[in-house]
């Protein structure tokens, strides 16, 4: 017996269970009868793009890295949650839900393959549609391979006894099967799309995502490759504006290479959770999910240098003087965000409404407001007072790969290889450019990168990233690739004192808020809030834990059940 998109058997029963039993109406599509037109092959890519198979749960990774802390009432202070608190086993959602989201979405690919033949279309069509599907499959296995290295590998329709038998593929053998998909995606798939199909995979999309996998496999000379064919397709271009390009009312610009749309008419929107964790409470969210004051002492000042560094950095007015990310990042200290001013000072009891036009109560110090950010920062990028319209209901894109990505990515692949590095530069500094709003050949109104050595240049790629990409989730894949998880994500959200009352008297009143002192900065770019808290001007939230083993996730333990050849990684 052959049983409709099964992969493993636990993929297959994942599936199945959420199927209707009953046999579909004659008015609609089945299996049997499908894939014949073109109509049905639009139909069936179409669900390929459904958000769930793409954003969870790495939707939730930046969650999971030295860029954020949250706050959770019932627990302690920033707690983490199972990544960082190093629990992490193969019973949990986290686990479950990326291996189970991308097999059923290969199970999707393979079955749309291996009926593709009966569609009535040209072969250029199908060749198109067919196209799409080894996208899709090689981005999934890109994943799973990232996150679980050795895994099942499944490109056809496999029997239940089949599917149990089945035991996990080595990385390297899934890997040259996942670029072989990404090279079958590159050849069929066109370079545009009219803008009703702007949801579907493109050329430059496949390029990209190949480009970021070799990246992630180490393999540098295929990334260098990929995203140099990519970058010469002319089809992308930076933003003009790096403060209004996450904006959800902007939409169709030549920057987003892959993105999944989200829209308020289709009721496809930006998850609650972080809509209400994300708004300040003076404009009726939690001021929970907060950038981590480690991502605050990120950002370069503005003549390029770390703020232990450059005399231009005030501790005392953290966002002065900074690489102009850094305030559409992270909201500045007495600025007009979503309405309202913003001042976590415990000083400041109230606060202007920009609306009214009067002072109101300020819920955004913990002064007035006992569960608002607990170490006074809150998330600028993307989020303005739209997001307080339509009952709270956000149509954000879900931005998968975008072309200042692309152009780090490059650069890195360059600068790994010891190559050209000039030109490695020359990437680094048009996204730089972009950040301070002037072209890259003005040098003298931006801190230009100019390439010394391999080692000067890797740290700069990695600062850009940080820079650039915050809030995007991609500073867990980075630290893990970089092999600086366990050194980064070992350590302590560093917080407000807990009472606010202390705040005002040992850090507002003695003239030591925001920072009583400059942290210090690493030779990875990494803060040391060590001293900060010796002189009793801060304190820890939740320890962050991130053990060895975790650089591979477990098996999940309901696959391995099912599955007996399924082996689980080392340490779980």
């Amino acid at each position: 017996m052959k049983v409709k998109n099964s992969i493993i058997i636990a993929a297959l029963l994942a599936f199945t269970a959420c199927e209707d039993m009953d046999l579909v109406p004659k008015s609609q599509g089945n299996t049997a009868a499908w894939y014949t037109t073109e109509n049905e092959l639009e139909m069936a890519t179409n669900e390929f793009y459904i958000l769930g198979y793409w954003q969870e749960p790495l939707n939730s990774s930046e969650q999971w890295s030295d860029n954020t802390t949250y706050r959770l009432q019932n627990r302690n202070p920033g707690s983490n949650g199972c990544v960082l608190d190093a629990t992490l086993n193969g019973q949990q959602y986290e686990v479950y839900t990326l291996w189970n989201q991308s097999y059923k979405l290969i199970a999707r690919c393979n079955t749309l393959l291996e009926n593709i033949h009966k569609a009535t279309c040209d072969e250029k069509t199908r060749n198109r549609y067919a196209g799409e599907a080894y996208f899709c499959r090689a981005c999934k296995y890109a994943d799973l391979t990232f996150f679980y290295g050795d895994v099942p590998y499944m490109d056809e329709t496999k029997t239940i006894s089949e599917a149990e038998s089945m035991g996990r593929m080595d990385k390297n053998g899934v890997k040259q099967k996942t670029y072989d998909d990404f090279d079958k995606a590159i050849e069929y798939l066109p370079e545009s799309y009219s803008l009703s199909s702007t949801i579907h995979a493109t050329k430059g999309a496949a390029l990209a995502m190949k480009a970021r996998y070799a990246l992630y496999m180490h393999d540098y000379d295929i990334a260098e490759k990929a995203a140099a064919q990519c970058i010469a397709l002319n089809q992308y271009s930076l933003y003009p504006s790096f403060s209004d390009l996450f904006k959800q009312q902007t939409k169709n610009v030549p920057e987003k290479i892959f993105v999944l749309p989200r829209s308020i008419e289709n009721d496809v929107v930006l998850d609650s959770w972080i809509v209400k964790n994300a708004l300040p409470r003076n404009a009726g969210g939690y001021g929970s999910y907060n950038p981590s004051w480690d991502l605050l002492a990120a950002f370069l000042c503005t003549d390029g240098k770390p703020i232990d560094e450059s005399p231009l950095f005030d501790p005392h007015n953290p966002f002065q003087n900074r690489d102009p990310r850094c305030a559409m990042t992270i909201v500045e200290f007495g600025t007009n965000h979503c309405g309202y001013e913003f001042n976590p000072s415990p000083a400041a009891t109230q606060i202007m409404n920009y609306t009214t036009g009067k002072l109101q109560s300020n819920q955004d110090t913990r002064i007035v407001a006992q569960y608002t950010s607990y170490n006074g920062l809150l998330w600028k990028k993307g989020i303005d007072a739209t997001w307080m319209d339509n009952g709270l209901k956000v149509e954000q894109d879900y931005v998968i790969m975008r072309y200042a990505d692309l152009l780090l990515i490059y650069a890195e692949a360059l600068i790994e290889q010891n190559k050209d590095l000039d030109v490695a530069a020359d990437c680094i500094n048009q996204v730089r450019a972009r950040a301070y709003g002037v072209n890259k050949s003005e040098t003298t109104a931006y801190p230009a990168v100019s390439a010394v050595s391999q080692s000067q240049m890797r740290y700069e790629v990695r600062i850009e990233r940080r820079m650039e990409m915050a809030m995007e989730n991609q500073r867990l894949q980075d630290l893990m690739r970089w092999n600086l998880a366990e050194k980064a994500l070992n350590g302590y959200n560093y917080i407000l004192l807990m009472d606010p009352n202390a705040v005002l008297t040992n850090v507002v009143n003695k003239g030591n808020w925001f920072w009583g002192m400059t942290p210090m900065i690493d030779e990875d770019g990494l803060a040391d809030f060590s001293a900060l808290f010796k002189a009793g001007l801060c304190t820890t939230g939740a320890e962050r834990k991130f053990p060895a083993r975790q650089m591979l996730w477990p098996i999940p333990t309901h696959d391995m059940e099912l599955c007996p050849a399924l082996t689980n990684n080392e340490g779980y």
